[in-house]
């Protein structure tokens, strides 16, 4: 990588201390793993809209549509001060270039979903989202965002970083190549990646991208990029990746030897039956992109959609 990708973080994540309590969540995965590829652009919003350090708790109150942030003891409410200081947070974040967002769970400010919400009993009933995390998502709906609870599951962690990836790949085609062309290279060569989330999704931005000329390219770019993100969202199961690697195998049916065709035949089938990470058949299967120069899996990103130094294909 050529340079590094900016994510926005919750600042306690990276071991500084602005917990109400005065102290941190650090979370070593963030900072000593993933961050060798990324550039961090923290954000306590507590701290940062003006309370200070140790501070009160607070938690939401009312429902989870609109929620108001609490301190627990004073009852003193701070939602009108946090959403002033959010509003123009927002704003600067802006001009981050942001790829994504990890966020604090459960936090009342910074929780992107299952955050207890108090109701007028006083018990927590259902639950929601803070009150920072929820504007961030309604002014950046289509960046990948994600909290560090969630993150702990293999499975969506790679689809959180896999979307990241993506996405710095979409900027990067938007800042060097945002013409019509531009766009048909860049959905072939995320095809696959694709197909291995949603079926649905694959048929609809192909018919999109046929189409692509009898519309207004700002619309068409906006409806993709949408349309592409909520896709990816799904969940990559064995199932879909063991379809999408029976796919790539008939492109070498000029090429593979029986014994060769047998022994990806068998891999695939061991990681069907969870013997084996995804990362096995997919080395293979790279293994014969090279030895056989197959240039339209060349290209693919469902062969190479990140580092393998984050190892998120290494998982049964």
């Amino acid at each position: 990588m050529e340079e590094k990708i900016k994510l926005g973080i919750s600042s306690c994540l990276l071991g500084e201390n602005v917990r109400y309590d005065g102290g941190h969540k650090l979370d070593h995965y963030f900072t000593d793993t993933l961050g060798k590829y990324v550039e961090w652009a923290p954000v306590c919003p507590e701290v940062e809209c003006g309370l200070p350090v140790p501070r009160e708790a607070m938690r939401l109150v009312g429902t989870p549509e609109s929620p108001r942030l609490v301190t627990i003891r004073t009852r003193k409410d701070q939602t009108p001060g946090m959403e002033k200081w959010a509003a123009k947070r927002l704003k600067e974040l802006e001009k981050e270039d942001l790829c994504g967002f990890i966020f604090k769970s459960k936090s009342p400010s910074s929780g992107l979903r299952g955050v207890k919400v108090y109701g007028d009993s006083g018990m927590p009933g259902k639950k929601g989202t803070g009150i920072f995390a929820a504007a961030f998502e309604k002014h950046f709906p289509i960046i990948p965002v994600e909290d560090d609870g969630r993150l702990h599951d293999p499975n969506l962690r790679e689809n959180f970083i896999e979307r990241v990836f993506v996405f710095r790949r979409w900027k990067k085609f938007l800042s060097e190549r945002a013409d019509r062309g531009g766009l048909v290279s860049f959905h072939t060569d995320h095809k696959l990646l694709l197909m291995s989330h949603s079926q649905k999704h694959y048929s609809l931005l192909g018919r999109l991208v046929a189409g692509a000329k009898k519309g207004k390219k700002e619309e068409i770019f906006g409806k993709y990029i949408t349309t592409l993100m909520d896709g990816l969202k799904l969940i990559a199961t064995v199932k879909k990746n063991t379809n999408v690697l029976m796919h790539i195998l008939g492109y070498f049916k000029n090429n593979l030897s029986a014994d060769e065709k047998a022994e990806l035949l068998e891999v695939i089938d061991h990681y069907h039956k969870g013997l084996i990470p995804l990362v096995v058949p997919v080395t293979l299967i790279n293994h014969y992109v090279r030895k056989y120069a197959e240039p339209y899996l060349k290209g693919q990103h469902y062969l190479n959609p990140h580092p393998l130094e984050l190892m998120l294909r290494n998982h049964v």
